[in-house]
């Protein structure tokens, strides 16, 4: 089977960095959040997919459900970071050459760059 570069659209995103940045949410709560604009009903098919998926969990407090990250957001990044490399680059090298040529990097980001690198290789001989 297949994996999509990116596992859910735009929607679910949004609605899965909210319930992050509240730590746990309801409809309403994520609703209210995005000020309006998402109806209810599918702010709510959208967390009730997401925790079908795993990405959040939930628990009933009376009539509301409460929702919380199944997944951590740097959890979460990395895997669909090794899935952009994977899938569009090829090896994380490419990823950082097209980074480094396309984007205008200026001295100081450059100069952290290579304070990066010199503290993996750093690692790397301790190892």
């Amino acid at each position: 089977m297949r994996r999509a570069l990116v596992p859910f659209g735009e929607t679910e995103m949004e609605i899965l960095q909210v319930v992050w940045e509240l730590g746990e949410a309801s409809v309403a709560d994520v609703h209210a959040r995005l000020g309006g604009d998402r109806a209810y009903t599918t702010v709510m098919t959208v967390m009730r997919n997401l925790a079908d998926k795993g990405y959040l969990t939930f628990r009933k407090q009376g009539r509301m459900y409460v929702y919380r990250p199944a997944v951590p957001p740097e959890e979460f990044k990395s895997d669909l970071l090794k899935r952009l490399v994977d899938k569009v680059f090829g090896s994380p090298l490419e990823l950082v050459q097209t980074l480094v040529r396309q984007e205008s990097l200026g001295p100081d980001e450059l100069a952290e760059l290579q304070r990066l690198i010199e503290k993996l290789e750093e690692s790397d001989d301790a190892a």
